[in-house]
């Protein structure tokens, strides 16, 4: 099993007892040291707080120290949201971002185009709906190379 692996299983339940989803986990080397970063999200109106990570951070300290999931090598323990601009992966994710603008990249085009910007309409069954200008466009997210929500400043 994977670091990555072992650190889902030992923090998934902690998690979502402390009422917070586990969006990734990452594992590599940054700076010439190895970091550990632990990806959360909540239904919180504005998201992920500075605390929120601060409290996920204390509670999964201890439990990754007794576990030791890198077989003693060091590492840096990184908790923090997804960002804004987070690809979209899981039906939650779509579901969570739906009546909202987002940018889709495609493998291959569609309607011209390997690229659309519009509003997420549904997601269901593998397929979204997309309306964009040029009117509704149904995408399998098979095809969907990234799906992202599109950010205006």
């Amino acid at each position: 099993m994977s670091v990555k692996e072992k650190v889902e299983e030992l923090i998934l339940p902690i998690l979502q007892d402390l009422g917070y989803e586990l969006v990734e986990v990452t594992y590599q080397k940054q700076h010439d040291a190895m970091h550990l970063t632990v990806y959360i999200d909540c239904d919180k109106p504005g998201g992920v707080s500075l605390d929120d990570t601060e409290i996920v951070a204390n509670a999964i300290d201890q439990p990754l120290d007794d576990l030791d999931p890198t077989g003693g090598e060091s590492f840096v323990l990184n908790v923090s949201s997804p960002g804004l601009d987070r690809p979209l992966k899981t039906e939650r994710d779509y579901q969570k971002k739906m009546g909202t603008e987002i940018e889709v990249a495609l493998y291959k085009p569609l309607a011209g185009a390997k690229k659309h910007i519009g509003t997420l309409l549904s997601y269901e069954n593998g397929m979204i709906s997309l309306k964009t200008k040029e009117g509704e466009l149904k995408i399998e997210t098979k095809d969907i190379a990234v799906a992202k929500p599109y950010i205006t400043f």
